[in-house]
């Protein structure tokens, strides 16, 4: 599918197949790296999450890693540190377009992460002439599309937002719902174990209630079978691997091979 790189006309191509439920395939970037990012662009994932909350990123170790995916098919989605205006606006204006927002637990939470990524009237985005994202002021009709390039995908990380999976799937501008098993397992009190029939059932029910509201769900799932169950219910936007755990498995394996214990 195109990338949908700042670099490339508007519309947002992902945002188009995230909207139209199509199967997309994702892989989680974790290790801040331009060189790691640009290897596993090649290979060709749908879309590819750098993480700027559990990683050391931050807008001046993403930038690189934005290059570096130019020429890649794979669409970069970016996690905040937090559901934070401040922090979006940033990496608005370094030119992510696509974005995934942690922890959102309501419908206030939902329409504010929006909002942070809509200019006035539709939001509070704080107005730039000549940022990346608009390749430094020379994109001349950017303020009059830049809202409808915008895509949104809300992570349900807890019990409050499973409780209020309704409301959060119904909010405008919402474009996907994205479960968080580790916190989701975590926040139903079996820490470390997001297969659990509780956090099952509720990853279940919340994939359920999305769906009837007409909304693609999503999951990081790095165990291939789990992948496969996620898949097979209707899950659409899944991230299958990780740059730090195929990295790290691969050199257990080897070392495992030539040094067995």
């Amino acid at each position: 599918m195109p990338s949908s790189s700042p670099y490339q006309p508007l519309p947002n191509a992902f945002r188009t197949s995230v909207r139209e439920r199509k199967r997309l395939i994702g892989c989680w970037m974790s290790l801040a790296s331009p060189i790691a990012t640009e290897l596993i662009g090649v290979v060709g994932f749908d879309w590819m999450l750098l993480d700027a909350e559990h990683t050391p990123n931050d807008p001046l170790t993403l930038i690189p890693q934005l290059m570096a995916l130019k020429d890649s098919v794979s669409a970069p989605v970016v996690r905040p540190q937090a559901n934070d205006a401040i922090a979006i606006k940033k990496l608005l204006d370094i030119g992510v377009v696509n974005f995934l927002i942690p922890f959102v637990d309501s419908a206030a939470d939902a329409q504010r992460a929006v909002a942070a990524t809509r200019y006035p009237p539709l939001g509070v985005r704080g107005v730039s002439v000549g940022h990346r994202g608009n390749r430094y002021g020379t994109v001349p009709d950017y303020f009059e599309r830049a809202n409808d390039n915008m895509c949104v995908a809300v992570q349900i990380e807890s019990r409050t937002a499973v409780a209020a999976i309704d409301e959060i799937a119904a909010v405008e501008g919402v474009d996907a719902l994205f479960v968080g098993p580790s916190d989701l397992a975590a926040s139903y009190g079996h820490l470390g174990n997001p297969n659990h029939p509780d956090v099952q059932a509720a990853i279940a029910h919340v994939f359920e209630r999305v769906h009837a509201a007409g909304k693609p769900s999503g999951i990081l799932a790095p165990v291939r079978e789990e992948a496969e169950r996620f898949l097979a219910m209707g899950s659409t936007l899944v991230a299958v691997g990780a740059d730090l755990g195929l990295l790290r498995n691969a050199a257990q394996g080897v070392r495992k091979h030539f040094i067995p214990e």
